[in-house]
């Protein structure tokens, strides 16, 4: 396997200083970063900070019952788009099916009171028979929350800030796809990054092929920065990492079937490297672990792989496979991190725990059920949750331990959220809240 060559130098990063700052600024130094984004332990993001499912603050009950919630919202329809927590709002997208229409709804915390919502029309046609019409997961920084959702006309990147006012709109126009829409915006600096990944392969008769490509745009306004094109094979669902090298350059990782992992400079998006590691559809969100970044890849029918790849940080290096995993990985569930350990759940219901450096094995147990939902940790407890609503909590430590389990009543397809001790479930119709403080 081979690697595309580096098209361009060393990242210079750029601080903002100012709301005045042109469009072409367009990453930011760490320390800027931090300052700019929701605090982490809100969980502004799919599966938390950096997407790595795991929070140090706060701790989960082996079980509980209906009468502990604090609250419940009725969200009038299924969906496995998954609720962040930021600012005191959760945040997440409805649907209506009957009435063709798409919602970013927020709640409080605190009381899950209606705070505000935004419908937009939103024509529905053919999805797997997992997803959903509302099936991506919004990003938020301090100040603002942005949304993505699509139908084969239009595919939607919005900005709203807190109070719910629209403040710009992005149509990035069709999208062809067997099995629907499921990315999600990442927010990195001055850009939100969106992952288009399109449909060119097992086409219907009469059929167009999408055109996949990764896309900045400006924060603030909306604007596009860079747009990179990516092989088009099978729609994939990723929602973009971001790695930092020694020297401070950021790069944007995600992985498809047809680059393989792959980074791209996040101030041009030009491709750096690729390495074609994946025969398979992604849908996992890749982690980026010191110079490693891990992915999955896999189907419904199984044959999922987990692999870890080196990054390059200059010209002079190439992308190099660590390690792969071939039994037990996951498929749609994305690995939770913890130290030097990831803690995963396959779809068929099989969890282990990995030494996040070499890929040893350091214990593998089957749990039983079907999964599609992304383990969380909380301190030192681990929440699985399967299709039909079955909540499992195990120790997230080098030796297995089964805490407890709960029968949520319904389906579960969305990843939970926790944040300031309150755990988030999105079950059947339902948004849920369990105070754990109270625990």
């Amino acid at each position: 396997m081979t690697s595309s060559p580096w098209l361009v130098g060393k990242l210079s990063i750029a601080i903002l200083v100012g709301l005045g700052l042109p469009a072409r600024i367009v990453a930011e130094s760490p320390r800027s970063q931090q300052s700019a984004t929701a605090n982490p332990s809100s969980w502004s993001e799919f599966h938390g900070a950096h997407a790595q499912g795991f929070t140090a603050d706060g701790s989960l009950p082996e079980r509980w019952s209906e009468d502990d919630y604090a609250w419940r919202h009725d969200t009038g329809d299924y969906n496995v788009g998954s609720p962040i927590v930021a600012n005191n709002h959760v945040v997440f997208l409805a649907s209506d099916v009957k009435k063709q229409t798409i919602a970013v709804r927020a709640l409080d915390l605190a009381t899950g009171q209606l705070a505000w919502q935004r419908p937009y029309p939103h024509h529905v046609t053919h999805l797997h028979s997992r997803n959903t019409a509302a099936s991506s997961t919004a990003s938020a920084d301090a100040t603002h929350i942005f949304c993505s959702w699509s139908d084969p006309e239009h595919t939607m990147l919005k900005c709203f800030d807190f109070d719910g006012n629209e403040i710009w709109s992005r149509d990035f126009g069709t999208w062809q796809s067997q099995h629907g829409f499921g990315t999600s915006p990442r927010i990195f600096g001055s850009l939100v990054i969106l992952f288009n990944s399109q449909q060119g392969e097992q086409l219907k008769p009469g059929d167009t092929p999408g055109q996949s490509r990764m896309i900045a745009v400006d924060r603030r306004t909306g604007e596009t920065v860079w747009e990179t094109p990516l092989k088009t094979t099978r729609t994939c669902y990723g929602v973009p990492a971001i790695f930092q090298g020694k020297d401070g350059a950021a790069q944007v990782i995600n992985a498809n079937t047809g680059n393989g992992m792959f980074g791209l400079d996040a101030k041009t998006g030009e491709m750096l490297w690729s390495l074609p590691v994946f025969g398979a559809r992604c849908c996992s969100t890749p982690l980026v672990v010191g110079d490693l970044a891990i992915a999955t890849a896999g189907s419904g029918g199984g044959g999922n792989h987990l692999v870890a790849v080196r990054i390059p940080q200059s010209k002079n290096e190439q992308p190099e496979q660590v390690y792969r995993i071939d039994r037990g990985s996951p498929y749609v569930p994305t690995p939770a991190k913890k130290g030097n350990r990831l803690f995963m759940i396959d779809d068929k219901g099989i969890a282990s725990c990995v030494d996040v450096t070499s890929g040893e094995t350091i214990w593998k147990e089957r749990i039983g059920g079907n999964f599609g939902a992304s383990p969380i940790i909380v301190d030192d407890t681990m929440l699985i949750i399967s299709l039909d609503g079955k909540a499992t909590l195990l120790r997230a430590s080098d030796r297995f331990e089964k805490l407890g389990q709960v029968d949520l009543g319904g389906p579960v397809g969305a990843t939970p959220a926790y944040s300031n001790g309150r755990l988030l479930l999105r079950v059947g119709n339902e948004i849920r809240c369990l105070d754990t403080s109270k625990g």
